[in-house]
């Protein structure tokens, strides 16, 4: 019962639209289906390191520092706005058009790692999320955290690779289209540009 209101829990978390979607549907209406596989893969690997903070209890201390959140979290907002010019910029990474070419996987997924990488909150998210649904027997502990944390990335992955797939099939309708392409490439700049906003609003 408990593992599955945690696979409840963890899929709405999942499905909700935030910086990894943003990306995800970027890059499978800019690149198609393979670039928006990378991009679900780097957006999931980026979650290794704030479920190894949670499980070792570090997202305790950056929720303390003050000066070690901001550090992120600046990182982050910086790193957002940069992909909004890069949505905006012609021939930039993020950018939607009938004539790119595909970028490199490990190019695509490096970006997408950074995207979660930089965001402090979710180390403290995680280390919110997992606890409640610990069986309390302490020896077992990081062992069940380590085990929903694989679930929740395995959830990540599907999730992200089915938003990935459903924009990679729209990708040629909306191709024909260079007002389209302009429509879209303006909401994806000004939708980074918003996250970046509410994580400069974030406090630890």
């Amino acid at each position: 019962m408990i593992l599955l209101q945690f696979l409840l829990t963890a899929f709405v978390v999942v499905i909700a639209p935030g910086t990894g979607v943003i990306y995800t549907l970027a890059l499978g209406l800019g690149q198609g289906r393979r670039a928006a596989l990378w991009a679900a893969l780097g957006c999931t690997f980026g979650i290794v390191p704030h479920l190894a903070a949670a499980t070792l209890g570090l997202a305790a201390i950056l929720h303390t520092s003050a000066v070690l959140f901001n550090v992120v979290k600046w990182a982050g907002v910086a790193y957002l706005l940069y992909l909004a010019w890069q949505s905006l910029r012609s021939g930039g990474a993020l950018a939607v058009s009938a004539t790119k070419s595909a970028e490199a996987g490990w190019i695509i997924a490096r970006r997408g790692a950074l995207i979660n990488i930089l965001n402090p909150k979710l180390s403290i998210f995680f280390l919110a999320l997992l606890p409640p649904f610990l069986s309390g027997n302490a020896a077992t502990a990081t062992i069940e955290m380590t085990l929903m944390g694989a679930i929740f990335m395995v959830l990540t992955f599907v999730v992200f690779v089915l938003y990935g797939v459903f924009a990679a099939a729209a990708r040629k309708r909306l191709l024909s289209s260079e007002r389209v392409m302009a429509w879209l490439n303006r909401s994806f700049a000004a939708i980074f540009a918003a996250l970046a906003g509410r994580l400069a609003l974030e406090r630890a």
